[in-house]
């Protein structure tokens, strides 16, 4: 089975990354750069929540 977890853009990689770090800041998760397998499944959750959020406010606000 292959992984379906890559950018469609891989140029994207490094501003997709910040993006993470950003969201897991402003939600008060300390998220480091490379393994993050110490979180728990709510610290993740909650960046990931996070940044769906954002991408949708942003979506929004295009729409204007």
């Amino acid at each position: 089975m292959t992984s379906s977890n890559k950018p469609v853009v891989p140029q994207a990689k490094e501003a997709l990354n910040k993006f993470k770090m950003e969201a897991a800041s402003e939600v008060g998760v300390n998220l480091k750069e490379g393994y993050n397998g110490d979180l728990t499944s709510r610290e993740a959750g909650s960046v990931g929540g996070q940044m769906v959020k954002k991408m949708i406010e942003a979506y929004e606000n295009s729409m204007k």
